[in-house]
């Protein structure tokens, strides 16, 4: 698409996947959020790149062809920091001018933050900051506002429940198959009443 280059480097332990376009003196670089990936951004590598500027969109830990460890305690905010230090690192980037959108963005707060000499400016979208709170971890927080139905608090669900559930709508699914239906005509004419 347009000259946009695809590279994987190995950083902080996983092969990170991104895309880039451009020669620029800066470089602006864009962090995606849930559920997307680099290309979400490809209309503003290319846009931006014509406009001068080094432009660069990675795939984040755990997305597209960026590696995903297997255990939940690797996908904290301090090690996709990491992720992203090491790839400025990698790129011989000393700063650049960071763009976050969803979780990207709450990655993007914490980079600059964390490491303020590493950023030029910022720009974030959908999330505003939110300081932690030292005295609950960050899940009980967003249970406390927005609730058990709220979409992360519906991810921490432990895979024994999440077995369980899936288990039974199986055994749901071959006992609808098995019992219910007619063989001759079907789930049609069991919905007619034939």
């Amino acid at each position: 698409m347009e000259n946009i280059e695809h590279k994987n480097l190995f950083i902080n332990g996983i092969n990170m996947h991104i895309a880039e376009i451009g020669k620029g003196p800066s470089t602006i670089l864009f962090l995606h959020g849930f559920p997307e990936l680099w290309y979400t951004w490809r209309h503003q590598l290319i846009s931006l790149s014509s406009k001068g500027y080094r432009t660069i969109a990675p795939d984040l830990r755990g997305y597209g062809d960026t590696d995903a460890p297997p255990y939940p305690s690797s996908y904290t905010v301090f090690h996709i920091v990491g992720d992203i230090i090491a790839l400025l690192d990698a790129l011989g980037l000393d700063q650049v001018f960071l763009v976050g959108h969803d979780w990207g963005a709450v990655i993007a707060w914490h980079i600059c933050l964390l490491r303020p000499d590493r950023i030029k400016a910022l720009v974030n979208m959908s999330v505003v900051f939110h300081a932690r709170n030292p005295k609950r971890k960050p899940i009980e927080s967003m249970r406390a506002v927005l609730g058990d139905d709220y979409y992360i608090c519906r991810f921490q669900v432990s895979t024994n429940v999440l077995f369980s559930i899936v288990f039974s709508f199986n055994c749901y699914i071959i006992f609808l198959n098995s019992t219910s239906f007619s063989s001759d005509k079907g789930v049609e004419a069991k919905l007619n009443g034939d």
